[in-house]
């Protein structure tokens, strides 16, 4: 696939019944960051504390899968 016909889909929920407990998730760990997450567009938002925020949505994600996977 070319980079051209890829491009848009980085957002994508690939399960889209999920993405409101992925927005609550968000949120959640924004706040426990003290990072000022708005709803809609944050444009402001440095990519230092987009970083964080998503990178600590990835590893709350695995630990839950990983419980799941392990029968707790």
């Amino acid at each position: 696939m070319h980079q051209s016909q890829n491009t848009g889909r980085r957002n994508r929920t690939l399960v889209p019944e999920a993405r409101q407990a992925l927005d609550h998730m968000k949120f959640e760990i924004a706040n426990q960051l003290g990072v000022n997450l708005q709803q809609g567009y944050n444009g402001n938002l440095s990519a230092r504390d987009a970083g964080r925020i998503g990178g600590n949505m990835v590893k709350k994600l695995i630990e839950q899968q990983q419980r799941q996977m392990s029968g707790q």
